[in-house]
Parts: C-alpha cells; structure tokens; sequence
C-alpha cells in the first residue's frame, strides 16, 4: 500500500462519521498515537501501511473510499439545530448529510434526476420571502385559498431531491447543492408531520432564496438574519396571509384543531402566524402559549396531519437493484461505502419516475 495515494481528509470523514475523536481512535488501534495521527489528518506526516489497514478495518470503510475527495459542505448550507448540541453531535450529523449528497452525486452518473426548474428570486433585489413565497405558490399552481398538500411531490417533481434520516434527534433540516450541483433537503424522518412540513417548506426558502441562485448575501444578512427569511417564507407558503389572516382574529384554544386540519401546519405555528400578521396582541399570544403547554400539547398536539413520502431516493434504490441488477453488497462496492451506511439510507422502496442514462 502507498500511503501518498490516500486523502487524509477521507479518514476524518470516516472517523468522526463513526463517531470517535482521535483520542479515542488511538486507544483502539494498537500502535497508533493520537500526535501521530494529528500530523497525518493535517497531511503534516505519514502512518505506515500496516497501521493504515488496521485503522481501515476498525472504520469498517472500503479501502476505496479513502482514494475519495467528498466536499458538500454544510457550512454552505443551511440547517437547523438545538442550541444543546455538542461538537461531537455535530460533526455526526454534518457527516450524514454529506454523506447523503455524495451518494445522490454517485447515483447521477448512472440515472437522471428530474430537472431543477424552480425560480430562484433575490432578496437584496427587492423581493420579500413572502413576495418569493407568493411566487412559489403561484409557479406550483395553488389555489391562495387552498393548503399545500402534497409536498414532497411537488417539490420532488420539479428537481428537488428529498432524502429522510433515521436516528438524528437533534436535527431538523437542511439544503444545498451537492458537488454535482443536485438541489439535495435531507429531514428528519421521526418528527411530526407538521413539523416536516415545515421544515420542507423552510429548506424550499433556503433553496429560492440562499443557495440555487448562487446570489451574494451582505454581510447584515448574517445566519440569524437568513433563517428568518427562511421562517418568513415558509409561515407564508403553508398559510397565505390574504387567505388565513380572517380567521386569526380573536383567535381561541377551540379553533386552533380545525385550523390545523385544514393548513396541515401545526398549533403552534398557527398562534404564532396569528401573532405575526397582527390578529392578537402580545399578551394574548402569551396566553395562548400558556395555556397551549399548560395542556401537556407543546410536545404533542393530539394528533398528526397528512404528508405524503418522498419517493425519488428510493426509486433510484429501486432501479440500481431491479433495472441495473445490483445486490446491496455490488452497491455498496460501486459506492465505496460500507454495507450498514448503505441500507441506514436506503429502508423503503417506493415509485416515481426515473431513467436510467444509457
């Protein structure tokens, strides 16, 4: 083996996917120093061939994967997170996403995604995330009055890939281009309906707004400044102003179920949507929130409202396996992934329209 042909960032990639610092990595492998292996992850010194294999082994990487150059970096994209979450969490859940980008990167040489034909809009142009978010509404034909109903098709059909992720409590959403330039929002698969909802229709914003458009953001739009605008587009995307705003007014516990039930949006979002177009006061929307966690709801509305699945990853899945006649083990070679991150995003097969690229 020649050391000189791996890239040292690949071995980053693959440690602190699985989890460990190098600390904890040089306690596992027999021979292997954490200052030593600090010097070799900044390409500042080299690891001999047989500690390279055990570490390889340990990882539970393909040899292949470190020859790899896997950018999709999340810190140009956008996502929402806990403020409790550790550097540890982090780096985990960054991983994952751009793991999930490079393994849609990987499935395009072999199939053809739907076209991205969306508009993105500029903000520092004049455009509102609202004003955006009304045009968005109109470009996928709905009605003002109406809700969104099906949104993972409709964002799936016009070019968005949409990719959801099991066991990452402390994660919400995220958007970007991966290195081939596919419009990617991975979610989490265990919230509520509403909240992913939400968060789809949250990342749609990053994606006109932020990221498709390759606009340039001022320096006073900082990361604060950018979610909010995110948040704007999405509270008017799910529930139009000219549409809902009549029924905020005077706004009761009562009428928070039918509310919902109708713009499949969540209570809490609904009081807040009231509270920002102005139909109650401060104070009534403090006591509101009151007396919303004050029935144990916060956590728990009492029930869920419709989503549809998003079906375009799977049906990539799918035709690897039916029409290209993989197994999961040739996939995961092909890929240069271990079997368990193979089948971690790849659970359901569903149907869409796909083709395969001759």
């Amino acid at each position: 083996m020649n050391e000189f042909v791996f890239n040292f960032r690949q071995f980053i990639f693959a440690r602190e996917y699985r989890g460990y610092s190098q600390s904890d990595l040089s306690k596992n492998i027999k021979g292997l120093s954490q200052p030593n292996l600090s010097k070799f992850e900044k390409g500042l010194g080299m690891i001999s061939d047989e500690l390279l294999q055990k570490i390889i082994l340990f990882l539970d990487f393909p040899e292949t994967f470190f020859h790899k150059k896997i950018n999709n970096y999340i810190d140009n994209a956008h996502y929402r997170k806990r403020a409790t979450i550790s550097k540890k969490e982090k780096n985990e859940i960054e991983y994952t996403l751009r793991l999930a980008g490079y393994i849609v990167d990987e499935m395009s040489d072999s199939i053809e995604w739907p076209e991205f034909n969306l508009k993105p809009l500029n903000v520092e142009d004049g455009y509102s995330p609202e004003n955006i978010a009304k045009f968005a509404r109109k470009f996928f034909n709905i009605k003002p009055n109406e809700p969104v109903r099906d949104i993972n098709k409709l964002l799936e059909s016009h070019g968005v890939v949409i990719v959801e992720i099991d066991n990452i409590e402390k994660f919400d959403g995220v958007s970007l281009l991966t290195d081939n330039g596919i419009p990617l929002v991975v979610i989490n698969k265990s919230f509520s309906n509403d909240r992913k909802r939400f968060t789809l229709a949250h990342e749609l914003g990053h994606l006109l707004m932020h990221i498709c458009g390759n606009f340039p953001i001022s320096d006073y739009r900082d990361t604060k400044e950018i979610e909010k605008e995110a948040n704007l587009f999405a509270s008017e995307f799910l529930m139009p102003k000219d549409s809902i705003k009549n029924s905020l007014y005077g706004l009761k516990l009562s009428d928070l179920v039918s509310l919902k039930s109708y713009w499949l949006t969540s209570m809490q979002s609904i009081i807040r949507r009231s509270f920002d177009l102005n139909c109650i006061d401060k104070n009534k929307y403090g006591y509101l929130n009151m007396e919303f966690s004050r029935g144990g709801n916060r956590k728990n509305e009492g029930y869920d409202v419709f989503i549809d699945n998003p079906v375009l990853f799977n049906k990539a899945y799918k035709l690897f396996k039916e029409d290209l006649n993989y197994t999961k083990n040739e996939l995961a070679e092909s890929f240069s992934l271990p079997i368990d991150v193979i089948d971690r995003y790849f659970s359901i097969d569903r149907s869409s329209k796909l083709k395969i690229i001759v």
